[in-house]
């Protein structure tokens, strides 16, 4: 399986990072991508996935941190893209749940970081957070139809799941989808076409119903896989090599492990 949204440029794994990818491993878990959220943070996503094999990047900045945004940084961000085994532009979008940073100012970013990754070629990972209609404008406006959008961490109800469907988006599945109270999210998993379907974890946020409390990583992703199985019923290979097979085609990645 690949975990197409981790956070292990995250100071959470700063200590037993080693450990962590060997869990994940063991767990079948042999590919992870790993999202940048400001500057530092795409830096570090770079440096792991030079380093360690089976990682890949992206560079990006969250909605939260979307006061920072400025030309230069708009500029650096394009440089970080040309770096080896950087796969993506993002996460960037808007969060109007939480509205850490003005909203004027996440339009400005994700409308930047959209087009940032239209001039590179590169597939668009997109946050969004009670904010779908304003999501879907900017896409509309800012993204050419040939290009591939990963919407993370589904959130969405049937309808906003249906605009995505029209436009073949991926939707990325966290561990949200086992929580009790998500039936609605596990209706569009049980209904949206099998080759849009992306296995994430967001680690180390998120975890799966069974590690609730804990901090999440990327060796819990085969519970994720397991809910989309029995809401859709079909085999659990199935998600597994279905997933991978969409997870590779959206990424760019190569088939082997790198």
């Amino acid at each position: 399986m690949i975990d197409t949204h981790s956070h292990l440029n995250h100071s959470d794994f700063a200590d037993d990072l080693r450990e962590t990818l060997a869990r994940a491993d063991a767990a079948g878990v042999h590919n992870m991508v790993i999202v940048g959220y400001d500057l530092s943070s795409s830096h570090d996503a770079i440096m792991l996935s030079q380093t360690y094999p089976g990682l890949y990047a992206t560079v990006g900045l969250h909605p939260h941190s979307a006061a920072e945004f400025t030309a230069d940084v708009l500029q650096a961000m394009r440089a970080q893209a040309a770096e080896h085994k950087v796969v993506a532009v993002g996460e960037t979008g808007l969060d109007f749940y939480r509205d850490l940073a003005p909203r004027d100012r996440q339009v400005e970013a994700f409308r930047a970081l959209t087009g940032l990754a239209a001039e590179l070629g590169l597939p668009l990972v997109v946050h969004n957070r009670n904010a779908h209609e304003e999501t879907l404008e900017v896409l509309r406006e800012e993204a050419p139809a040939e290009m591939t959008v990963i919407m993370h961490c589904f959130s969405g109800d049937q309808d906003f799941a249906e605009e995505c469907r029209k436009r073949d988006y991926y939707l990325g599945f966290t561990g949200s989808v086992t929580y009790p109270k998500s039936e609605e999210l596990r209706e569009v998993a049980r209904v949206y076409p099998r080759r849009r379907l992306l296995l994430e974890t967001d680690c180390p946020w998120l975890p799966p119903q069974s590690h609730r409390g804990r901090r999440n990583e990327s060796a819990y992703l085969g519970e994720i896989a397991e809910t989309i199985a029995q809401v859709r019923g079909e085999p659990l290979i199935r998600v597994q090599q279905q997933t991978t097979e969409n997870a590779r085609r959206a990424f760019g990645l190569g088939g082997e492990e790198q």
